[in-house]
């Protein structure tokens, strides 16, 4: 598995989100101020913040792929990570103006009917964001690339927002003039959701926190090795795209040095194999029950 390779993989997902951001925010502004929509301008105005967003992830990934150096001995892959903590702050921000500006206009009463035309332009927008979506996610699994996960993820709240818009507007033309700004706080909650999620996400790995059940699931396959008596510890942390894993291991006091370090190898190719981890640590401490 090629890290570095993999990120720059990453690099084109998060392209193709900021391209994407660029025609659809432009299409989005102009047709909303045309067609007299709350609810499709505040859309618009998210995706203008995306490709902030969606920029932020781009350098992070662009960071990460520096070799490891003096300062940073286990490289730079957490610039992922803190990328797309960057881009949860981003789309919290704008949640908050959409939504404010959304529950303001509604507690005025200023309600304006949009044009039919900003619907279909909304769905169409829908459309397109909901195949980068699938685009990225894949890629993002494939790589697992926690930066692109979290640009997938903000696709995918834009596909959802710009349906919201687009249901606000027809129900606005159906004789609900005030629904089109109901759907503008629809939109505003789907942004901070998404938001809230990404940002739980990047806290726990920049925190160290693991998954348990994987973390288990390591463990067995550590305990399985041929040689291994017992496990005193097991540890994990995300780094990036990859896992390290410290692991201290029970065997035989009467192993030579080489028949201990063959199980060491085998419990790395074991991890490599089975989980895609490539970073592991392993500790050897003889049975103290069989020490004479």
């Amino acid at each position: 598995m090629d890290i570095y390779g993999d990120i720059k993989k990453g690099e084109r997902g998060a392209w193709i989100s900021i391209a994407s951001y660029l025609v659809l925010s432009s299409i989005k502004l102009v047709a909303g101020w045309i067609f007299a929509s709350a609810a499709l301008t505040a859309d618009g105005i998210n995706n203008v913040t995306d490709i902030v967003a969606s920029a932020a992830v781009l350098i992070g990934l662009r960071i990460s792929r520096k070799p490891p150096d003096k300062n940073h001995p286990y490289g730079h892959l957490r610039a992922e990570t803190i990328a797309a903590l960057l881009a949860s702050f981003i789309m919290g921000a704008v949640g908050l103006q959409v939504l404010i500006v959304a529950v303001r206009n509604l507690w005025k009463g200023e309600f304006v009917s949009p044009d039919l035309n900003a619907a279909w332009v909304a769905l169409f927008a829908a459309v397109a964001m909901f195949a980068v979506y699938v685009y990225n996610i894949r890629l993002a699994r494939r790589i697992h690339n926690q930066a692109l996960l979290a640009a997938a993820q903000d696709n995918r709240s834009d596909a959802l927002v710009s349906i919201g818009a687009a249901i606000g507007i027809f129900g606005s033309r159906l004789g609900l003039p005030w629904l089109d700004g109901v759907a503008a706080i629809v939109v505003g909650c789907i942004i901070l959701k998404t938001a809230w999620t990404i940002f739980m996400t990047a806290t726990q790995t920049l925190t160290d926190g693991f998954d348990v059940q994987q973390l288990m699931s390591l463990r067995t396959t550590v305990e399985r090795t041929e040689g291994v008596k017992d496990i005193k510890d097991i540890r994990a942390r995300i780094h990036g795209s990859t896992v390290l894993v410290d692991v201290v291991i029970v065997v035989n006091p009467t192993l030579t040095l080489v028949e201990g370090h063959e199980i060491c190898n085998t419990i790395e190719q074991r991890m490599r194999k089975k989980h895609e981890i490539l970073n592991v640590h392993v500790h050897v401490e003889p049975d103290d029950s069989l020490v004479k």
